[in-house]
């Protein structure tokens, strides 16, 4: 969840990693040695981690993300997604120059992109269409070759051929299972419970494709080049219902309205998609109660109910 959308901060004189060395040695190794880093700021957007732009002395840019040496397993999966991103020829993501997971820390190191977000009609009806070609690369299984992470929290992706079951096992259940253990009440638990068995309902009568998502699509992880080129970074790639990018891009707002009436128009969405959407944001904020807090919990709640209901209605 870190941007690459925020301006560098004024430099601080005081500012010298321990890892830029290793950093530097990196790049040079990957652009040649003429290659020496003459400044390293700050980037906002490192809840992670620490995120730097460095640059040498003609202006030569990157940005960096680093960490300690448990960060690594997050930078190796963090390039393994923006590859499969970058193979579909659907969305620009920033090429991965470097990548090291060598004690005490870990890095990665990315092209330096000037983004923007998105803001007219036209940005936001190109980026759907992008989106829409994300899609529609479809691979034989829900899941993903390896697992990877949602923010900081790990994400299996053992291949399946259900998705309502892919989702139950490997997306609800830990998401709540995490939840209980940190103390966030028994009632979020028994709806939990009662939830699982009742996902399958959602689709009786539709029947999602194996699309490569971005898994982690809000507004943060979205920008634009100066051109209006679509661009996506910080990915939780795996293949499942393309609906669940559709949902978490709307949990936060910040996309033009122009994005969901092109992509609609492109693919229409299933009749059902409104109350599935309650199922992929439920996923996402139970992730941020457990990354950020009770604050989170309230809404958890609410969703988790609400789906009950529904669901319990359904049944009836």
């Amino acid at each position: 969840m870190n941007a690459t959308t925020s301006p560098p901060e004024p430099p601080r004189p005081d500012l010298a990693h321990p890892a830029l060395p290793a950093i530097e040695h990196a790049i040079r190794a990957h652009v040649g040695n003429a290659f020496h880093i003459s400044s390293a700021r700050p980037v906002g957007g490192g809840s992670i981690h620490t995120a730097l732009r460095v640059e040498d002395a003609t202006g030569r840019a990157y940005f960096v993300k680093v960490g300690d040496a448990t960060c690594a397993p997050m930078f190796e999966a963090e390039a393994d997604g923006l590859a499969a991103i970058a193979a579909s020829a659907s969305l620009r993501t920033p090429a991965v120059i470097a990548r090291s997971s060598e004690a005490p820390h870990a890095f990665l190191v990315l092209e330096y992109l000037e983004l923007r977000p998105l803001q007219s009609a036209e940005e936001g009806a190109r980026y759907a269409d992008a989106l829409v070609r994300l899609h529609r690369d479809r691979g034989d299984s829900f899941g993903w070759h390896r697992d990877n992470f949602i923010g900081r929290t790990p994400q299996t992706n053992a291949p399946h051929a259900n998705w309502a079951h892919f989702f139950v096992e490997h997306r609800l259940r830990p998401q709540f299972a995490l939840a209980r253990a940190s103390g966030f009440g028994n009632e979020l638990h028994r709806e939990g419970e009662r939830l699982f068995d009742r996902v399958p309902a959602l689709f009786l009568d539709y029947r999602p494709q194996e699309s490569l998502l971005h898994g982690d699509l809000w507004h943060g992880n979205a920008a634009v080049l100066a051109d209006g080129t679509p661009v996506v970074f910080d990915p939780a790639v795996h293949r499942g219902d393309r609906e669940s990018d559709l949902a978490m891009s709307e949990l936060f707002g910040g996309f033009p309205s122009s994005f969901y009436a092109e992509y609609r128009k492109a693919w229409p969405l299933h009749e059902d998609y409104e109350q599935r959407k309650l199922l992929y944001s439920l996923y996402h904020v139970l992730n941020h109660l457990n990354l950020f807090g009770r604050g989170y919990l309230r809404e958890a709640m609410r969703l988790a109910t609400r789906l009950n209901e529904e669901l319990g209605r359904r049944r009836d």
